[in-house]
């Protein structure tokens, strides 16, 4: 039977894998997450078989109750709601593994049984990271579903606390491998290391939510490999390895996009991110608006065509609206794509998400890397939503905030429309020179509304 359980787990082990790769590109993104999803399923049908597992009937009822209640979300949340979704999942994962870690501690303990000091060490890194992701990601789910102000909340001494707290739970740690019976010392640990949840996530700002969510769901993945250790069980300590790796992976990846270090996000961002403020800095002038009738006709001349989403698309839940005006446009034989900047959204890959779900084709989304260079030759970039990403400051304003962070050249284009509802400033907090470029015209309005507007202009054409 053990030997059954290892090749089981081997080969879940290698649908994870093999689910990871398929889940590199939209087009097998689907495929990817079906084996993922299968690996995970064969594991926890082989472990019931396992002989140290004796409460089937709750195991069971877990089972079923927890798929009901995935099964339920997975259908009711709209595409616009997958960011919230994704980091409470990223919380249910670290706490599920401070219970755990919890619960094996107390077993060991109660049945007399002496304590591996290797198994001590995991149990109090599985309830520190575990504990940490849980109110992390409840903190990131406020957030994102507007409960929490989104701006970066500062407050007196916040790093020297956050370090004396950490310490304090370091050496809480220590003494717990030395003395296995002091359990209030582990209470302390997972009562600090939620404490530490809220702390490291409230100073960052919603425009780095994507960030955070990506951090957040590495922790939970090395939670998994603690409790892995912790439980003796090859099968969580892979999960929880290939998840908490690519995490970091790709949280580099999402820093990259942005031209800053980790370091910079988790201790709260730009300095005056998120403060809303004054506008000032970069190029100043008068912007130029353009109405829908307007607008119409200039695209109705256009050949190529480039739109550029951002967080205000999700936020009018506008991705429908921007494929019938993609569909309009193509019936005029007019080439369209779409360039995605990696950090646009709230969370990885959210601008891809909500137009895979508005039925655009993948083989119409580019990323920075892949269009960039092709601005110049494009007739008419729109710009739905985005902001920080799309302002040329980034290029050539050492005083700038966004100073560095690689951005959609979407001012080399013949015309640039730029859809917002206001000139306010974005997440940086400093005013987006595009706005005033010459070739640069304002189409004011909520994105769903503005969108299907210019749609109906275009269809009377």
């Amino acid at each position: 039977m053990q030997i059954v359980l290892y090749l089981v787990y081997l080969f879940a082990s290698v649908l994870f894998i093999l689910g990871i790769k398929r889940l590199g590109s939209p087009k097998t993104a689907r495929q990817g997450n079906f084996l993922s999803a299968l690996g995970m399923f064969l594991a926890i049908v082989v472990t019931l078989f396992d002989k140290e597992v004796i409460s089937f009937e709750y195991i069971i009822i877990g089972l079923v109750v927890g798929s009901l209640i995935g099964g339920i979300l997975a259908i009711k949340v709209p595409m616009t709601g997958m960011p919230q979704m994704v980091g409470l999942l990223n919380g249910f994962g670290g706490g599920a593994s401070a219970l755990v870690a919890f619960a094996e501690y107390f077993k060991e303990l109660n049945t007399g049984m002496s304590f591996e000091i290797s198994t001590l060490v995991t149990i109090v890194l599985s309830v520190l990271i575990g504990s940490i992701t849980f109110t992390g990601s409840l903190i990131a789910f406020g957030k994102l579903q507007e409960l929490i102000t989104g701006k970066v909340v500062k407050y007196p001494l916040q790093n020297p606390i956050n370090i004396l707290l950490f310490l304090v739970v370091i050496v809480a740690g220590v003494l717990v491998v030395i003395d296995p019976s002091r359990t209030d010392l582990l209470y302390v640990i997972g009562g600090i290391s939620l404490i530490l949840g809220v702390l490291l996530v409230l100073p960052i700002g919603g425009a780095d939510m994507p960030v955070a969510v990506s951090l957040l769901n590495s922790y939970s993945g090395i939670a998994a490999s603690m409790t892995g250790f912790v439980l003796g069980n090859n099968m969580l300590i892979i999960a929880g390895a290939l998840v908490g790796a690519s995490g970091i992976i790709l949280t580099m990846i999402m820093c990259k996009g942005m031209n800053r270090s980790l370091m910079n996000v988790v201790l709260g961002g730009w300095e005056d991110a998120g403060s809303g403020g004054s506008g000032e800095g970069g190029l100043q002038g008068t912007a130029k608006s353009v109405d829908a009738e307007e607008l119409a006709m200039l695209l109705d001349s256009a050949q190529n065509v480039v739109i550029v989403p951002g967080y205000g698309m999700a936020v009018a839940q506008a991705q429908h609206a921007v494929r019938d005006l993609t569909n309009i446009l193509e019936k005029k034989r007019i080439n369209v794509r779409f360039a995605i900047h990696p950090v646009a959204g709230r969370m990885p890959g959210h601008m891809n998400v909500l137009l895979a779900e508005a039925q655009v084709s993948y083989d119409k989304l580019f990323a920075l890397e892949d269009i960039n260079d092709d601005f110049p030759n494009v007739d008419i970039a729109i710009v739905v939503g985005a902001n920080d990403v799309v302002n040329p400051a980034a290029r050539h304003d050492k005083n700038s905030p966004i100073y560095g962070m690689p951005i959609l050249n979407v001012d080399y284009a013949k015309t640039v429309i730029v859809n917002k509802r206001s000139m306010n400033v974005g997440y940086a907090g400093i005013q987006n020179e595009l706005f005033f470029y010459p070739n640069t015209l304002m189409y004011f309005g909520s994105a769903k509304e503005a969108i299907n507007k210019l749609n109906n202009e275009l269809k009377e054409l």
